[in-house]
């Protein structure tokens, strides 16, 4: 025997038939905190700053990459550049 109980309701109904406490107050405001502390952070960082925060381990790893590709061409050919 298979019983089947749909239940129409919305999240907040859900949330307070289980008890479970309310949240959203406290989502927003660690939100705004979040987004002022971007902003802020933001705002004080200018962009060649970032630029060079964000792209240095990039590029080495490109370097790196080209470097072992440069690599594994020579050990295949032979040291001498000719198989």
């Amino acid at each position: 025997m298979k019983i089947t109980v749909d239940v129409d309701c919305t999240a907040d109904e859900a949330r307070q038939f289980l008890g479970l406490p309310d949240v959203k107050p406290m989502q927003d405001a660690l939100l705004t905190q979040m987004q002022e502390r971007m902003s802020a952070g933001l705002q004080a960082m200018e962009p060649e700053a970032m630029i060079k925060a964000w792209l240095p381990a990039s590029i080495q790893g490109l370097e790196q990459l080209q470097r072992m590709f440069w690599s594994q061409v020579a050990t295949a050919l032979g040291k001498d550049g000719k198989k």
